[in-house]
């Protein structure tokens, strides 16, 4: 059993926070305040959920440098009040930090929830020949 201690627990919460007034934010047409806070949120969030340093780590990774540029542009252009060229950049930078993750959400998505559509998906980003019946 995984243990989570409350330091993660605040992330956690830190992180849904940040998510929801992101979305917020653009649902009230890219309210500049409510994404910069959070945007500040999420990251402090992510900190608080794997620590200070892995979060360095893992946005300064060599190999992942060009997303990360991207990503914190786009925050520091949000915080800048330009709204809405700040989440252009800040959504390309996001794409190319986890573009290894989503075929394994993919995955898990389409096994975990049984749905065709993703599956088929799954098995066609994954280069996989098997097919379901």
């Amino acid at each position: 059993m995984i243990t989570i201690t409350e330091f993660q627990k605040i992330g956690v919460g830190l992180s849904g926070f940040g998510v929801f007034f992101v979305l917020f934010g653009v649902l009230l047409y890219f309210d500049s305040v409510l994404l910069a806070f959070g945007n500040i949120l999420f990251l402090s969030g992510l900190a608080f959920i794997i620590g200070f340093k892995r979060t360095a780590h893992f946005f300064f990774q060599k190999q992942k440098l060009r997303g990360s540029t991207f990503f914190l542009g786009g925050v520091a252009l949000v915080l800048l009040k330009w709204p809405r060229i700040g989440m252009l950049v800040e959504s390309y930078g996001f794409v190319l930090l986890f573009k290894s993750f989503f075929p394994m959400v993919v995955g898990f998505f389409g096994t975990a929830l049984n749905i065709p559509f993703l599956t088929t998906m799954y098995n066609k980003l994954s280069g996989s020949s098997s097919s379901r019946v």
